[in-house]
Parts: structure tokens; sequence; C-alpha cells
């Protein structure tokens, strides 16, 4: 098996920039659920 230095070297950016789209779309995710819950949870009322 041979490895080629170069090649992956020079794909390092392209898998990076692959790596950083799932991380931004999940965040974004997770915002939009944290927001949509803040925005549709019924708040129980205090029975005294």
């Amino acid at each position: 098996m041979h490895l080629h230095v170069e090649a992956f070297l020079q794909t390092l950016p392209i898998m990076g920039y692959g790596m950083i789209g799932i991380f931004a779309i999940m965040l974004l995710l997770y915002l939009s659920i944290v927001i949509l819950l803040k925005i549709f949870t019924r708040h129980k009322k205090e029975e005294n």
C-alpha cells in the first residue's frame, strides 16, 4: 500500500470545508430547536 502524501495534503482543505459545513448545519439545527422550544412550550401554572 502506497500513501500519496502530496495528494493527501492537497485534499485536506476540501475535507476541512466539509467538516466546517457539517458542524455549521448541526449548530443551526440545534439553535433552531432551542428557539422553537422556547416559543412553543407551555408553562404550567403554579397551583397555590
